[in-house]
């Protein structure tokens, strides 16, 4: 699935900033890289999308670290709602998506 022709980069404020590593030990910057590594997999969570449209990236990080990302678009920027490691079925999914390009 193809992101945005363009985002102008990430929003972050003091609570979606620290959130991720209170909860699942990743760091703000993890999240950016795995916007800007290859391969990433992005697909609609078509499961969690009520208010606004949200997404889930599938990447890794220059430490080749892989992430789940749940994110939404806001104003061409990402903001980061949920990042945590892949479980087990989100690396099959990952691997197989990545294995097509």
């Amino acid at each position: 699935m193809k992101l945005y022709s363009s985002y102008d980069g990430f929003e972050w404020d003091s609570g979606n900033r620290t959130k991720n590593w209170d909860s699942h030990k990743v760091a703000w910057w993890e999240c950016e890289e795995v916007f800007l590594n290859f391969p990433l997999f992005i697909s609609p969570d078509l499961q969690h999308s009520k208010d606004e449209d949200r997404l889930y990236a599938f990447g890794q990080t220059s430490a080749k670290r892989l992430l789940t990302i749940v994110f939404t678009i806001r104003n061409k920027n990402i903001r980061v709602i949920s990042a945590r490691d892949m479980d087990r079925k989100e690396r099959k999914i990952y691997n197989e998506e990545t294995s097509k390009i």
